[in-house]
């Protein structure tokens, strides 16, 4: 008798279960679309959240500053040739880079933040080649060693001979490195499987020594094995700084938010201020000349060539281009023929955005 009510329990709950589904099958589908919903603009909500309070800031400063203690430990790890992770809630931006003003005062520093959209690895590498290019001269100098023999252009190497370069027996003293520093090496910008094992073979070169931090919950899923223990070789620090993730934030579109213009500039200039002055001022040059022309579709490479020139902002077409390259991965400069046919380059943004932006890297 049990296994009977049993049976007929569970076809009881069956029947009632596509009949539900009949019923809301048969009912009338809502016309509404998710088009129509009212969205607030980006900036205007960006505005309302800076307008929060913080809180616990004194708390957060004093846990922020303990961290000072432990410079010399992680320092001391990075000489044994360790990479340093650090993970935790919380921006770790202003963290890692305090460290490395602080306690890597003595060695070369680049700063790749994986929070950008797009990341040109292969400037990494080129700038990192040349860093390390002057520490051995450096080094042979003070030492009256015979200066090395010239190479051939660090920017016209293939990734693989520029890996070969930076993992070089140049010097037997394994004091002479360059450290790596890369906010969100989970970001966007880096989060793919081809540029995570170019950042492990970077990391495992006798030269390059890596500091990074992670803030996505699966981010150890980019690395296998290998790239954890032998390449990247992570000691792993746990350093929550509960601190909000203000520019990194700036680069990810909010929910229910449409972008306006005023947060493009925003985003523009926040990029243009981690490029160099001189970059910088290749990138005025070319405002302008759209700010005066506005009606043109926008300036031929060799206009810009000729005018940075007499500026003495390059010294070759290669150098313009490498700036060129940089804008175009960041998306801050963009390439359309105009009626002659010719490539000309121009910045998507309009007149006052782009003479706001100007003003900015200006001051």
């Amino acid at each position: 008798m049990e296994s009977n009510d049993v049976e007929e329990e569970e076809f009881g709950f069956s029947r009632n279960y596509f009949l539900a589904k009949e019923l809301c099958g048969s009912g009338k589908k809502s016309a509404r679309k998710l088009s129509e919903i009212g969205v607030v603009d980006e900036q205007e909500l960006r505005d309302a959240y800076t307008k929060i309070e913080s809180k616990h800031e004194k708390e957060i400063g004093d846990l922020v500053s303990s961290y000072r203690k432990s410079y010399s430990e992680w320092a001391f790890v990075l000489r044994c040739g360790f990479g340093l992770l650090m993970y935790g809630f919380g921006s770790k931006k202003a963290l890692i880079e305090d460290f490395a003003s602080t306690a890597l005062t003595d060695y070369s520093v680049i700063v790749i933040n994986g929070y950008l959209q797009s990341v040109n690895l292969k400037q990494v590498a080129v700038t990192l080649a040349e860093l390390l290019w002057d520490q051995l001269k450096m080094h042979r100098k003070s030492t009256s060693e015979s200066q090395p023999k010239s190479q051939q252009p660090f920017h016209t190497r293939s990734m693989d001979d520029l890996i070969s370069f930076l993992d070089g027996p140049h010097l037997e003293d394994d004091e002479c490195f360059v450290c790596v520093l890369v906010n969100n090496i989970d970001g966007p910008g880096l989060r793919d499987s081809e540029t995570q094992q170019y950042l492990s073979r970077l990391a495992a070169c006798s030269h390059i020594r890596m500091v990074a931090s992670i803030d996505h919950v699966n981010a150890p899923l980019l690395w296998d094995k290998k790239m954890v223990h032998t390449q990247f070789n992570w000691y792993w620090y746990h350093v929550p700084t509960y601190a909000p993730y203000k520019v990194e934030g700036t680069f990810f579109p909010l929910i229910l938010a449409h972008s306006g213009s005023a947060q493009s500039v925003k985003t523009a200039s926040i990029v243009l201020q981690s490029l160099t002055p001189n970059a910088q001022s290749v990138f005025k040059v070319l405002a302008e000349h759209q700010i005066a022309h506005s009606e043109e579709e926008g300036m031929p490479f060799n206009n810009l060539y000729t005018i940075c020139r007499e500026r003495f902002l390059v010294s070759s077409q290669i150098t313009l281009n490498a700036h060129l390259t940089e804008f175009k991965d960041h998306e801050l400069v963009k390439t359309r023929r105009n009626a002659d046919g010719e490539d000309c380059l121009y910045v998507p943004l309009t007149s006052e955005a782009l003479q706001k932006l100007v003003q900015e890297i200006t001051q």
